[in-house]
């Protein structure tokens, strides 16, 4: 149930990232994008009883601003050397379908939840931002989420992990895939992570 648990949430507060504000220093980045997605979320009424609505909203506004790269590499690490580059292809389209899937189902529980944010601490040349945010729910204690970003080449900024309180999004799926790849290696993860997508569980 925790992971459940973690994997929704985590789903819920990705909303944050989307395409309409590059070149913004990170934190009002994800002050601006949240803010837009949030609008979508409350004004029209349809989306969250919209299957094929949620997913165009989870695959063009949410999935273009992570390095898929980057978080591969290190969902898989040590394995990602050890992989050859059609295996690496794979096992990344399927990750990447397995989180459009859970985001869209976590746009769907969209229940009003509020998003504070801290002030941001960085030095103008780091190529490395933490936002930090609360998520206030109703009835509920705040939950904290650090989304961590790297600037890329051409000076954007792409999410390539979450932390919600004090659990990594890279860290819990790299412990899940790690011992599948140890026992059976990366052909099976691929199957299974393919299986799963076909199920649509």
């Amino acid at each position: 149930m925790r992971l459940v648990k973690f994997i929704i949430t985590t789903i819920f507060l990705i909303i944050s990232f989307i395409s309409h504000a590059e070149g913004l220093p990170p934190q009002e980045l994800v002050q601006k994008t949240a803010d837009d997605v949030l609008l979508i979320l409350k004004t029209d009424k349809d989306i969250q009883d919209n299957k094929e609505k949620i997913y165009q909203l989870a695959e063009e506004k949410i999935l273009p601003n992570f390095d898929f790269e980057r978080v591969s590499r290190l969902v898989l690490g040590k394995a990602w050397r050890k992989v050859d580059d059609n295996q690496k292809n794979q096992f990344k389209t399927e990750f990447k379908t397995l989180l459009l899937r859970t985001y869209a189902v976590a746009l769907g529980k969209y229940k009003d939840q509020q998003i504070e944010y801290k002030p941001l601490r960085m030095n103008p040349e780091d190529a490395i931002a933490t936002v930090k945010t609360s998520i206030i729910q109703s009835g509920a204690q705040p939950i904290s989420v650090d989304y961590t970003l790297a600037k890329i080449e051409d000076g954007s900024w792409k999410v390539f992990d979450i932390t919600i309180e004090n659990v990594s999004l890279v860290t819990n799926y790299r412990s899940q895939f790690a011992s599948e790849i140890k026992n059976n290696g990366i052909d099976s993860l691929i199957s299974k992570l393919a299986e799963k997508n076909n199920k649509g569980d």
